[in-house]
């Protein structure tokens, strides 16, 4: 079949069953159709899908167009809308054209079926545009919804990426910084537009008539220059994952100080991932002084539920004398919630 198909190609002689398609169209030339009759196309590429066109001939003519069954469409069904016709070039040149479809979703060979009451004679062209096909995907707040695959998502990705290249070189090469980060160990310059749009506080500081405004300066005494350079980094869309991970406790207290909230759930959602027994009181502490739920839940449930808190009996115990007394209550609490379990 593989080495028929390609002579076929070679040749120019063009299958009976191929369609013909360009970005949005497809086409499909069909000898004419005796009683009884069945065909269904070779498999055809439109947007992220393969398709296939059937023709069956009995009492009627009916037509199915769907996608052919996988993965990718059992997980991402298309949504499409098309305008699909039939051409006839027998006699007068006719055509029958479909009323239209709009957004349906289609799965199956049963999701479109076209009847046609009216004889067709000779060969025909089913002509199928495509003027949109959809899909399901997550939206930036976690919500499912329908997105053009042919929307301007990939013009948009491509003009993000290129301002934060943009801003991450502002930043690496001090284009025309106007404002001067002094950490306990150095200075870093950065701009005020790009910080006050980011973090409501130094929004704050640049709004009102305050030492920062004036002098043009931000004093942090409490951060380092490394941990002042992985802060500018996500804020202007450049962290690596390399200086992030080094960081994360301490960009926790700065998404706190600056109320970055995008940043503290990133740094709690990865706090999670690696929790041990070397740093997981630690964690517990920083999830209890910065209210991380799920931060807080996942290192209980490390000590208690795991029942890792005896492998680090000298260590909890030290842990308890300066704990805050609240989270020394949740963490009894806990222990004896799971006693009640046994």
């Amino acid at each position: 079949m593989a080495l028929a198909a390609l002579s076929e190609r070679m040749s120019g002689v063009v299958s009976a069953y191929q369609v013909q398609t360009a970005p949005r169209l497809a086409q499909w030339k069909v000898d004419g159709l005796s009683t009884l009759t069945y065909r269904k196309s070779d498999p055809f590429k439109i947007g992220l899908w393969n398709w296939y066109l059937s023709v069956e001939k009995s009492k009627q003519i009916v037509i199915k167009l769907y996608p052919e069954t996988s993965n990718l469409t059992r997980d991402r069904p298309p949504i499409a809308s098309f305008v699909i016709k039939i051409v006839s070039s027998a006699g007068n040149r006719t055509t029958l054209v479909h009323p239209g479809v709009c957004d349906k979703q289609l799965k199956s060979n049963e999701d479109f079926i076209w009847a046609i009451d009216r004889l067709i004679v000779g060969k025909f062209i089913i002509d199928v545009e495509f003027i949109d096909l959809k899909t399901f995907a997550l939206s930036e707040t976690g919500h499912g919804e329908t997105s053009s695959i042919w929307s301007f998502n990939d013009i948009k990705k491509t003009s993000i990426s290129s301002a934060l290249k943009s801003f991450s070189q502002m930043l690496t090469d001090g284009i025309h910084t106007d404002i001067t980060i002094n950490t306990r160990d150095g200075s870093i310059g950065a701009h005020r537009a790009i910080l006050a749009s980011r973090s409501p506080v130094f929004h704050g500081m640049f709004s009102h008539d305050l030492q920062e405004k004036e002098n043009s300066t931000i004093h942090i005494s409490d951060m380092s220059s490394d941990v002042c350079r992985a802060l500018l980094n996500y804020v202007y869309g450049n962290v690596e994952a390399e200086e992030f991970m080094s960081h994360r406790l301490a960009l926790l207290s700065a998404a706190e100080k600056y109320d970055l909230s995008d940043l503290k759930t990133a740094c709690e959602e990865s706090l999670v991932e690696d929790i041990d027994g070397k740093n997981v009181l630690e964690r517990l502490r920083s999830a209890h002084l910065y209210k991380l739920p799920l931060l807080k839940r996942s290192c209980m449930s490390y000590l208690v539920g795991f029942g890792k808190i005896f492998q680090i009996h000298d260590e909890f115990n030290s842990f308890l004398h300066f704990a805050d007394r609240d989270l020394i209550s949740d963490i009894f609490q806990e222990i004896l919630t799971a006693w009640k379990g046994f």
